[in-house]
């Protein structure tokens, strides 16, 4: 289970962040995760949770901002979602498709509250 050291490192750099904030409280940290991350939001939430209980970062947010797998035409530029692997253009039919997004896997935004 890897999203229980994902969760980890979460707070890890949340922790650093605040050090470097002398005071300050952390309200909430956004993830954004693709779908081809190999994470499953559900133990990533959960292991969160369970590491924060009964700390100081217990009342701490997480956001997850789910990112699809998609692909770009190369024909019209359209930009679509890949569902069941299909890879052809939903717009104009073109089977010259390159990957777009997916994979990401990045702290998006800690919102912090200053003293």
């Amino acid at each position: 289970m890897h999203e229980l050291g994902l969760a980890t490192n979460i707070l890890e750099t949340v922790r650093l962040e605040l050090a470097r904030r002398n005071g300050a409280r952390a309200v909430k940290v956004e993830l954004r995760v693709g779908e081809l991350s190999a994470v499953d939001r559900d133990s990533l939430q959960f292991c969160f949770e369970s590491l924060v209980k009964d700390t100081d970062l217990e009342t701490l947010e997480l956001a997850i901002d789910w990112r699809p797998h998609t692909h770009r035409c190369q024909s019209c530029e359209t930009v679509f979602e890949v569902v069941n692997y299909n890879l052809v253009c939903p717009h104009c039919a073109g089977t010259d498709t390159r990957f777009a997004g997916g994979d990401e896997l990045e702290i998006a935004y800690l919102e912090i509250e200053e003293p």
